[in-house]
């Protein structure tokens, strides 16, 4: 059955939208995150504080497609807020691990061993500090920060060995907030 469907997410005072060419911007006090929509029949409007989001004749799979697109961009208003933060901890009892960043670049050096160091680039929009054992992955965009965390502890994965026993690498301790177990 098709129906007309809408949602009002309501903008707090410091957040300003802006919506054209199926690019949302989301503006606050800590930055600014952009997000393209990727459904076409969802009219996205900006009307005063608040932005809403409608379909005409839509079907189920527009009705996801707006709750999908809504929490994205509570998400954003969240972010530009109170950036979004990741955890993570360097843990290394067989060899002394060294974690590095020098600018864009993120280094992992010994791990198990290893002559060759693992680096990585980090994308624009996030920031990350290095203090002692302790890594902070911080942005604005939740989904930015969340890959950019999965990344670092992916760049310290190592294969054909018993986790259990070698438990060496870098791993999450917190997500936006809460405790990993």
């Amino acid at each position: 059955m098709k129906l007309d469907m809408q949602d009002r997410i309501e903008l707090p005072s410091g957040v300003t939208a802006l919506v054209k060419d199926f690019i949302i911007t989301i503006k606050g006090p800590k930055g600014e995150v952009k997000r393209r929509t990727t459904a076409p029949q969802i009219k996205v409007t900006v009307d005063g504080n608040a932005i809403a989001l409608s379909v005409t004749k839509g079907t189920k799979r527009e009705k996801t497609s707006i709750n999908t697109l809504a929490a994205h961009v509570r998400n954003m208003i969240k972010g530009v807020q109170q950036p979004w933060v990741y955890k993570l901890k360097v843990c290394s009892s067989h060899f002394p691990m060294n974690v590095s960043l020098s600018g864009k670049d993120f280094t992992i050096k010994n791990l198990f061993g290893e002559k060759v160091p693992r680096t990585m680039k980090l994308k624009e929009g996030v920031t990350v500090k290095v203090a002692g054992q302790d890594i902070t992955v911080e942005s604005t965009d939740l989904e930015l920060a969340g890959n950019t965390a999965s990344d670092i502890e992916q760049l310290s994965r190592i294969t054909h060995v018993d986790r259990r026993v070698f438990q060496d690498g870098i791993h999450m301790i917190e997500k936006c907030g809460v405790k990993v177990e």
